[in-house]
């Protein structure tokens, strides 16, 4: 027997089904409340709304869990590469060894950047954010791929998809090109996808690049840990956006926007920040776990628990062990990775932490490789929207695909009633 929930609003009940997700998450469904009564729900922040029926990733905050299509985290992150994880989200099962090498070899045939990209992106001054860049070079590839793709059609949406993975990566990349100065690269066809990050990144006309097989598997990792997860600020977006049949590229462009957040994809950069500021003021690890613990202190220890997980992030678990070993790989001397380790091992121990579960989250452990690496702290959050665009990617067809109406949430008026015009002369 199905279950129903009862509203009663005025002395009438009104009864609503009330829906079971596959990992018993329990939902009232309400889509015909203010048809039945007149009546809406007001949520700021959509913190108890479902926005859709989803079967990309299950998260658990509570137990610390975090599953794409069923599959954990873990296995994903020790066993799979991030473009096998990538066509896991976005096409619903791993693929074969045969349709793992058809979609690297088929991302390869899209990494060729209209020249004209050059032009746009010189407008840019070399101090423009690399977000603010990258969101602008993705909704300018609209204009190099005017044809709106069709959803139901399986060839155009695979074509698309592959054109998306491998355009986007090479235009991410050239935001930090742009603010170094440095030459733009292209992509090379017969390097693998992560590998072709690092190289686009970072090698040089002038010299050979000999890419570290520790850095890409930890970048890998990083990425797949990035890959999805369920309905965050900048999904919602790319959701909300492609619910108007607005195309790939805007949408995803749209969500980018949103990433570039602090409160949102910008957290590893807030966590560099804050080392950079300690270690400007005599680099006491000490003094600012003390501020941290003193109610009274507005001072915010950054990179520590989650909005999400209650218990602990489960990415950070995984990335942690790549993080050490990236640092133990390159023999990185810094101040700055010295301060976050002793944040690390700090609050790991301190009880204050522990009993609030205030534990190194995946953007602390990001930022400190990202830091090990070289790349500057501005492009931290371009990092990460290369590991979410095929979650970004998912979430669009799976919307686009279920044929979701347009977004459009209501509202609770709070301004003036009707009032009456006055003349000129009388304001």
């Amino acid at each position: 027997m199905s279950k129903t929930a009862i509203l009663e609003l005025d002395g009438k009940k009104y009864e609503f089904p009330v829906i079971v997700g596959s990992e018993n998450e329990v939902a009232i469904d309400i889509n015909k409340l203010r048809d039945l009564s007149g009546a809406i729900t007001i949520d700021p922040g959509y913190k108890n709304s479902g926005s859709c029926k989803s079967e990309i990733t299950f998260l658990d905050g509570e137990e610390g869990i975090l599953r794409y299509r069923g599959y954990s985290i873990e296995d994903l992150a020790d066993k799979a590469g991030f473009l096998e994880v990538s066509y896991l989200l976005i096409f619903g099962e791993l693929p074969s060894k045969t349709e793992l090498e058809r979609f690297e070899t088929d991302i390869r045939k899209y990494t060729l950047v209209n020249e004209e990209m050059k032009n746009i992106i010189d407008g840019f001054p070399k101090n423009a954010h690399p977000m603010g860049v990258l969101s602008c070079l993705t909704s300018a590839l609209t204009a190099f791929n005017p044809k709106s793709v069709n959803v139901d059609n399986e060839k155009e949406m695979y074509e698309a998809v592959c054109k998306t993975m491998g355009k986007f990566l090479v235009i991410a990349t050239w935001t930090y090109r742009k603010s170094m100065g440095f030459p733009l690269n292209y992509y090379d066809n017969t390097k693998g996808y992560v590998e072709n990050f690092m190289r686009l990144m970072f090698e040089l006309p002038t010299e050979p690049y000999k890419p570290n097989p520790t850095v890409i598997d930890a970048l890998d990792k990083l990425f797949i840990l990035h890959g999805d997860h369920e309905q965050n600020c900048s999904t919602s977006t790319v959701r909300m956006v492609g619910s108007s049949h607005a195309g790939l590229f805007a949408s995803i462009s749209a969500g980018v926007s949103a990433l570039w957040g602090p409160l949102h994809g910008g957290a590893n950069q807030a966590v560099l920040e804050m080392l950079e500021e300690i270690q400007k003021n005599g680099g006491d690890a000490d003094k600012y776990l003390a501020k941290a613990k003193d109610k009274d202190d507005p001072f915010r220890l950054m990179g520590f628990g989650h909005r999400v997980y209650k218990n602990f992030d489960p990415r950070a678990k995984i990335i942690k062990k790549a993080a050490d070993e990236v640092l133990a790989t390159l023999g990185v001397d810094d101040p700055i990775l010295a301060i976050a380790k002793k944040l690390e091992e700090s609050a790991l121990v301190d009880e204050y932490f522990v009993s609030r579960k205030l534990y190194p989250n995946v953007d602390f452990y990001s930022g400190i490789i990202y830091r090990a690496l070289g790349i500057p702290t501005d492009m931290f959050t371009v990092l990460f929207a290369i590991g979410r665009l095929p979650g970004w990617i998912a979430q669009w067809k799976e919307m686009r695909v279920n044929k979701e109406p347009i977004g459009r949430p209501r509202q609770v008026y709070t301004g003036y009633a009707l009032r009456d015009f006055k003349p000129m002369d009388n304001r």
